[in-house]
């Protein structure tokens, strides 16, 4: 194999599905490893959990938070393994090697009031205006990742049905409800666009915004409304989960809208709100009030 990391992220491409944004990813770690291991007067083919090892301290001295270190050593893992399972290699010698332990922080969310001031602004009338606001209702109606919406095409609205079709990660394809607010959102920005086709959130030229552009929109329009902290599309997804959890819905159901495979990783977006713990706590405990 001429090029393992070529063909590695070929496989993930072609046979997983990864997103764009994941190949990108993947191919930066990969070419910072290999980097180092030719430093080493090594490649991919000849290294051992030794030269990995040295690889991840690093990454320690360059200052690198415990999650990017983690997300490296996934990469080259993931690499190895596939490298193995071809016969490139005999084993994977990143099995050896630890992953930095990582504190447990839960996920940022907007409490009901601050997603409240958020969604309620008035709306510019520009083209620019209404896909902003269109943007937010769905996001927070529907909690699918910035790529999966920069990913959408107005074909994946069903207006009559209330549903949008998402393609997730390993091209997994879902049904998700979106309420009547984003809907009407939708419909107001629609009407100002031409044509029947093409992406459903585009820029000024036309083309499919990136989710960078997303970030920067969510930002912007969270400071607009003053709300005081950092504010991206990854926290109204936490934000629609958390909500959804904190109005009764079943963990799996959101486990579903989500697009995640194991409920483990829902678990870790949802989490009980203040309001909802003192509600609970003033119903159930006998001396709470």
């Amino acid at each position: 194999m001429d090029d393992p990391a070529g063909a590695f992220l070929e496989y993930l491409a072609v046979e997983r599905g990864a997103s764009p944004h994941t190949l990108r990813s993947y191919a930066a770690d990969l070419a910072g490893f290999a980097e180092f291991l030719r430093g080493q007067g090594a490649s991919l083919a000849t290294a051992d959990a030794r030269l990995v090892r040295a690889y991840v301290a690093r990454l320690h001295q360059r200052k690198l938070g415990k999650a990017s270190i983690a997300r490296h050593l996934a990469c080259i893992r993931s690499c190895f393994r596939f490298l193995a399972r071809r016969g490139v290699i005999e084993r994977n010698p990143a099995r050896q090697v630890r992953s930095p332990r990582q504190s447990r922080r839960l996920p940022s969310f907007l409490p009901k009031d601050e997603s409240k001031e958020l969604l309620d602004r008035s709306v510019e009338a520009s083209e620019a205006g209404r896909r902003d606001r269109a943007l937010l209702e769905l996001l927070y109606a529907t909690g699918i990742r910035v790529a999966e919406c920069c990913g959408l095409d107005r074909a994946d609205l069903d207006r009559s049905q209330g549903t949008v079709r998402v393609l997730g990660k390993g091209a997994k394809e879902r049904m998700v409800p979106v309420g009547q607010a984003a809907l009407l959102a939708l419909d107001g920005y629609l009407a100002t666009r031409r044509g029947e086709s093409g992406p459903l959130f585009a820029n000024h030229r036309g083309g499919r915004l990136t989710p960078r552009s997303v970030q920067r929109i969510v930002g912007r329009e969270a400071r607009q409304a003053g709300v005081d902290r950092r504010v991206t599309p990854h926290t109204l997804r936490h934000t629609f989960a958390t909500h959804m959890l904190g109005e009764g819905a079943d963990l799996r159901l959101i486990q579903e809208l989500l697009g995640h495979s194991r409920l483990s990783t829902t678990q870790r977006y949802t989490h009980v709100s203040p309001e909802q713990l003192m509600k609970v706590y003033d119903a159930a405990h006998p001396r709470a009030t």
